[in-house]
C-alpha cells in the first residue's frame, strides 16, 4: 500500500525536517506523549517529570523485549534518537536506529555524538524505510518503534520485515494510539488535526494484532496504557501555548471510548 504523495509530504515534513523537540509540547528532544506515573493534583508538571515520561515510555516497551546484555536491537523511526541512547544506555544493549528523514538522523547524530563515542559502536543510525527494513533475516533480537507506526499506511509490510529480521525467539514491541476494536471513529478527523490532514492513520488496534499473527507472530497481546498517558498529558498541555488547540481533544477521544494508547507485543 503505497502512501498518498502529498500525505507522505506532510509527514516527512512534520517528522524529518521540523524539529518537533523544540516545541514544549514535548519539552526535549523525546517526541512521545509519555508514560506518566501518580502525579500530586493542583500543580504545576514539572519540566524534568515531562522529560521523564518521555524516558518512561521507552523503558516500559524495551523490557518487554527482555534484552539480555550484548542483545541487538532494532528501533523503528528512531526520530532524534536519544530514546536510542538511553535504551543502549541503560538496558546494555547494541541499538540501531532507522529512520526514513536524512535531516532526523543527521540531527540524530549530532544531538547524540559525545553519546555514540561514548557508547563505542553500541549506538548507530540508518536510513531506511519500516516496510523493507536494510537487514538481513533473523539477524537482530528485538524490534520496537515508539509513536511511529500511526504514521505508516501498510502495517501488515511492518510485520512481516519484522518478523524476517527477527531470529527466532525475538521480540517485537510497538506503542501508539488506536482506535479500540468497534469503536465509532468517524469524529476523530474533525477532533484531532494531524488525522484531519492525514499525518496520523487512527485504526482498531485489532487490526494490528491480525497483521503481527498473519505475519507469523505468536504470543500476540494487547494491552491499554491510556491511563498512564491521556490525563496526565491532557494537564502537561493545559501549562503550554497548545492549551486551547486541538491538542485538548486527546483526553476527551479517550474519555468518549474512541481513541486509547496500546503496547502491543509479540514472539517471533
Amino acid at each position: 500500500m503505497e502512501p498518498d504523495p502529498d500525505v507522505q509530504a506532510k509527514r516527512d515534513l512534520t517528522y524529518g525536517q521540523f524539529d518537533l523537540g523544540s516545541l514544549s509540547i514535548f519539552s526535549g528532544s523525546f517526541i512521545n506523549f509519555g508514560y506518566w506515573g501518580e502525579l500530586e493534583p493542583d500543580r504545576e508538571i514539572t519540566a524534568e517529570e515531562r522529560v521523564e515520561s518521555h524516558a518512561e515510555l521507552y523503558r516500559q516497551i524495551v523490557r518487554t523485549l527482555e534484552p539480555e546484555p550484548g542483545s541487538r536491537l532494532l528501533e523503528l523511526g528512531s526520530g532524534m534518537g536519544v530514546g536510542a541512547v538511553l535504551v543502549a544506555t541503560e538496558f546494555d544493549v547494541l541499538v540501531t536506529g532507522i529512520d526514513r528523514s536524512a535531516a532526523q538522523l543527521e540531527r540524530a547524530r549530532t544531538v547524540n555524538a559525545d553519546a555514540m563515542k561514548a557508547l563505542d559502536g553500541a549506538l548507530s543510525f540508518v536510513k531506511g524505510s519500516v516496510t523493507d527494513l536494510p537487514w538481513g533475516d533473523g539477524s537482530v533480537d528485538g524490534v520496537y518503534s515508539v509513536e511511529v507506526l500511526q504514521h505508516v499506511d501498510d502495517l501488515a509490510a511492518v510485520a512481516h520485515e519484522a518478523h524476517r529480521v527477527l531470529r527466532p525467539g525475538g521480540r517485537i514491541a510497538i506503542a501508539t494510539f488506536f482506535a479500540p476494536d468497534g469503536a465509532d471513529t468517524s469524529e476523530l478527523a474533525d477532533l484531532l488535526e494531524p488525522v484531519g490532514t492525514g499525518v496520523d492513520i487512527i485504526r482498531p488496534v485489532g487490526e494490528l494484532a491480525e497483521d503481527l499473527t498473519a505475519a507469523g507472530f505468536a504470543d500476540v497481546t494487547v494491552e491499554s496504557i491510556g491511563e498512564h498517558v491521556w490525563r496526565q498529558l491532557d494537564r502537561w498541555i493545559a501549562q503550554t501555548e497548545f492549551r486551547i488547540s486541538w491538542a485538548r481533544n486527546y483526553v476527551r477521544c479517550y474519555e468518549n471510548g474512541i481513541l486509547d494508547y496500546y503496547l502491543v507485543t509479540a514472539r517471533r
